[in-house]
Order: C-alpha cells, then sequence, then structure tokens
C-alpha cells in the first residue's frame, strides 16, 4: 500500500472515531443542549456530499469514513430535534 494511502486510512479512522464519543454521550444522557442544530444539519449534508463523491470515484477511505462517521452524527442530529 502507498503512502498516500496509509495517510488517508488513518485520517478517515481518526476523524470517523472522533465522532464516536460524542455520540455515545448524546445517546446516553439525551443532552444536546450545547450542540448547535443549524451546525450538525450542515455537517450531516456534508457527509453525505463527501459519501457520494467518495462513491463516484470509487475511493473506499472517502465512502467508508463518511459513511460510518454519518452513523455516528444522526443520531446526534435526531435526538437534538426531537428534544429541541
Amino acid at each position: 500500500m502507498e503512502w498516500a494511502s496509509l495517510i488517508g486510512y488513518a485520517a478517515a479512522c481518526l476523524t470517523t472515531l472522533s465522532f464516536l464519543p460524542q455520540a455515545i454521550k448524546v445517546i446516553a444522557t439525551r443532552n444536546t443542549q450545547g450542540i448547535s442544530g443549524l451546525m450538525y444539519i450542515m455537517f450531516v449534508c456534508g457527509l453525505v456530499m463527501w459519501l457520494i463523491y467518495g462513491v463516484m470515484i470509487e475511493d473506499t477511505a472517502v465512502s467508508m469514513a463518511n459513511f460510518m462517521t454519518l452513523v455516528f452524527a444522526m443520531p446526534i442530529l435526531i435526538i437534538k430535534f426531537r428534544r429541541g
């Protein structure tokens, strides 16, 4: 594997996993008071676009990282708008 690919996969893992603690905390506490709803809407839209882009260029690192981050971000967004 090339260095560029290794760096891409490492970056994908780190940025994706960085959302896991927040997702766990929000799911456990249902507290989203300090989270901007607009920011999360924009973030999730960006993730969807990055996912589409990754699929279109057939880049597994980009596709999987954004899919997994979307999986972690969606519960936060859903809880944010259900609880106000």
